[in-house]
């Protein structure tokens, strides 16, 4: 018995009949696709009709009349060009500027645009000298990213000072003390001083507290000191007159220009000496002589409401430096016959900052009580 397979063929494709070997293929002759099962010719699609155009209106109120279009219909999408340039395909790395690391870096910090810089490198490679010397177009927008800040050379003087406050911090071993001292008696003083004055002078607090630091330095000579070498040998040199330098703000930095003598001269004589020097200081018109030396010092930030209390770093060679809050109104309790009442007092708060290789703690404790003792009762001021 012969046996065969047929596949379901399309149209104008062979018919293939397999028979055994050796068997008679006579009978297969006039085979044909219907006779294996299969089609004979493929389905035709239906053919596209054009829609005939509406004869009655949409808005006619007919059964028939076609739908009415909606006016909120979103359109249908249109086809969009492609935003493709034109040319070969490229390689990530091949779109990446030619330019060095170090050089992207400073565009990126500089917010210069890396496609904007022609590169005067090998090769065409965008160096950080082309970065420096990029100017943008005129009138071009700012760069998005670009560094908001501007590095100003350090002047000698700012140099100095922070040579002498770091060394100052390392090689000093400073320890701190605070106090909280009422002003209210010294304040009703200045007034009264300042109202029979006539104009001849105007006393601020900060006078009547460097007249204090002389007086507290006279009575503690160890807070009036100064940590030497001198031939290879380290000394401590315990001053007789109390130097008082005077912290001051100038455009060039910090300076301290220096009130001699400020323990034996009176108020009327600091107060005018602190406004010259001041003046002068500010102008860049001191002589070296009138700010380097000085046995003590006092920083005041009093007249900054904001800053409550402070720390600072000790003057070299001196051993103390005393660092001055703003004066606020503080509560407090007072007895009377009739009970406990509140009354308001007008309060600083101090920080002396001392070299222990210098003060001990329990002798700057000391220096502050004195000063402490004689800022509150500031009629000792006049002995």
């Amino acid at each position: 018995m012969y046996t065969f397979h047929a596949r379901k063929l399309t149209l104008l494709q062979p018919i293939a009949v397999l028979v055994e070997e050796g068997g008679d293929v006579s009978a297969f002759e006039s085979f044909t696709l219907e006779d294996a099962g299969g089609d004979k010719t493929p389905p035709k699609e239906a053919p596209k009709q054009e829609a005939s155009q509406a004869t009655e209106a949409p808005d006619s109120g007919s059964g028939t009349a076609p739908a009415k279009e909606d006016a909120n219909k979103e359109p249908e999408p249109q086809a969009q060009e492609s935003d493709s340039t034109g040319k070969p395909l490229e390689a990530v790395i091949d779109r990446e500027p030619n330019i060095s690391f170090a050089a992207k870096k400073l565009a990126l910090e500089k917010g210069v645009p890396i496609k904007s810089i022609k590169g005067t490198g090998p090769g065409g490679r965008v160096t950080a000298k082309d970065v420096e010397s990029y100017k943008a177009p005129a009138g071009a927008p700012a760069a998005a990213g670009a560094a908001a800040y501007e590095d100003v050379p350090a002047s000698s003087m700012r140099k100095t000072i922070a040579t002498r406050l770091r060394e100052s911090m390392n090689q000093n071993p400073h320890y701190f003390v605070t106090a909280s001292l009422s002003v209210t008696k010294l304040m009703k003083l200045r007034a009264a001083l300042n109202a029979s004055a006539d104009g001849k002078y105007k006393l601020s607090l900060n006078d009547f507290l460097i007249k204090a630091c002389a007086v507290a330095c006279k009575k503690v000579p160890a807070a009036n000191s100064s940590w030497r070498e001198i031939d290879g040998q380290t000394v401590i040199r315990e001053h007789k007159i109390v130097d008082v330098s005077v912290a001051v703000s100038t455009p060039v930095g910090l300076m301290t220009p220096i009130v001699r003598n400020a323990d034996s001269i009176g108020l009327t004589a600091i107060s005018s000496a602190v406004k010259d020097l001041g003046k002068r200081a500010r102008d860049g018109k001191l002589k070296p002589e009138e700010y380097q030396g000085g046995t003590f010092t006092i920083s005041n930030m009093g007249m900054n409401d904001a800053v409550e209390r402070f720390t600072a770093v000790i003057n070299p060679p001196q051993a103390a430096i005393l660092a001055v809050g703003t004066t606020r109104k503080v509560p407090v309790p007072v007895e009377t016959d009739e009970g406990t009442i509140t009354e308001w007092d007008d309060q600083i708060v101090v920080t002396a900052s001392f070299d222990h290789k210098v003060v001990d703690g329990a002798v700057g404790a000391e220096w502050i009580r004195e000063l402490k003792k004689v800022v509150e009762n500031p009629l000792e001021m006049m002995l």
